[in-house]
């Protein structure tokens, strides 16, 4: 992957804070690992529980259920993870990383008969999508509709708006699930009590919601960032075959420097203070993950890509009881495709790439690709 601008380097730097213009507010986006680490561990005075609001523009337009957990605080979001948290940590086992080998074998199956690849949507998104599949629970033929919905649930670029699409989905799958004693996602949650209640319907639909727009889009980046990288470093294949060990700090390392996501909100209920900026009750400050992810501070050389990074202190995956959920899911399907291209694909030629470019009002980003044109050649 083209080594992306890091547009906060300078406020990083000189105060840790750079302002970002979103819905009527002039928003102080947090810069400094440090500082975010210390927010995140305070839920009093920066609340995740402003529904719709969790990102930096609202998606009330795509959306009007609240997510859960993620846009609850504790206790509520510490029972309510607890729900849904043994199903998100099955990744962790052999057997589940074995399933998702197999998806990522089958997809290469197919892309080593190809003369060209578009990684984004011939490969990344049926990847995540069938890997969801298996993290529900549910057939994979599930996922061949969730593929046509494109890079993200509620908006795509080529497809306009859906999330209506979704949400009629989710609560048909609710539904239909309403009597079973299956192992499936959704039959758990018509199970599920919360303080000693059945879910609500909109609560269900909360969990669903989540489950299907968190770590979509942000995934589906990873992955082509992967992929790309080896293309213009074809060196990293072979020394990652050097040492099996780098293939979790490869991916590690993916996750810190690609960094896709780039903010998450906070909302103070209570006027205060952030390293000098006067945020009114109400108010919002961002968390800006990428700068933080390569906070020079911390991490030794963070423009570069190190494979072997030790220790890599990154938050990729957020911190503190806001954590991402996915994360044991993402790392499952990273690791797997950096093992399977080592041992199946002798090098992957660059043909085309277009960038995916964020714009806010005081800075542009990398966030992906829009388009990455391979070719992968067997060993």
């Amino acid at each position: 992957m083209t080594d992306p601008a890091d547009p906060f380097s300078e406020q990083r730097r000189h105060d840790g804070v750079k302002l970002v213009r979103a819905e009527g507010q002039d928003v102080p986006l947090l810069l400094r690992l440090r500082d975010i680490k210390d927010v995140c561990n305070d839920t009093q005075s920066f609340s995740n529980d402003n529904p719709l609001m969790i990102i930096l523009h609202s998606e009330a337009a795509v959306r009007d259920v609240r997510q859960l957990p993620i846009e609850s605080d504790p206790p509520d979001h510490t029972e309510y993870r607890a729900l849904v948290e043994p199903r998100f940590r099955r990744p962790k086992a052999p057997e589940y990383q074995a399933g998702i080998g197999a998806i990522i074998d089958s997809l290469l199956d197919d892309c080593l008969g190809s003369a060209e690849v578009e990684v984004v949507r011939g490969f990344a998104l049926p990847l995540q999508s069938r890997g969801l599949a298996q993290l529900l629970g549910v057939d994979e033929s599930e996922a061949d509709l969730w593929i046509s919905w494109g890079i993200h649930v509620f908006r795509d670029n080529e497809l306009g708006p859906k999330g209506s699409e979704l949400d009629r989905y989710l609560l048909a799958k609710i539904e239909e699930a309403r009597e079973s004693k299956g192992d499936d996602f959704f039959s758990e949650l018509n199970r599920a009590e919360f303080r000693g209640r059945k879910l609500t319907v909109e609560e269900k639909h909360g969990f669903a919601n989540m489950a299907f727009a968190g770590g979509r889009d942000t995934v589906i980046h990873t992955v082509s960032g992967v992929i790309a990288y080896v293309a213009q470093h074809p060196e990293a294949l072979e020394f990652l075959r050097e040492d099996a060990n780098r293939i979790n700090t490869a991916a590690e390392e993916f996750v810190r420097y690609v960094s896709p996501l780039t903010v998450i909100t906070r909302t103070c209920p209570h006027a205060t203070e952030v390293l000098g900026h006067e945020v009114a009750a109400g108010g919002r400050i961002g968390l800006c993950w990428p700068s933080a992810n390569r906070d020079e501070t911390v991490f030794r050389s963070p423009d570069q890509v190190i494979l072997d990074r030790k220790p890599n202190p990154h938050i990729g995956f957020g911190f503190g009881p806001h954590n991402c959920l996915g994360q044991h899911q993402a790392r499952a399907i990273l690791r797997g495709l950096l093992r399977a291209v080592c041992d199946r694909v002798e090098r992957v030629d660059l043909i085309a790439a277009e960038p995916e470019i964020e714009q806010e009002s005081s800075y542009s980003r990398q966030v992906g690709y829009k388009s990455l044109r391979v070719r992968f050649c067997g060993r």
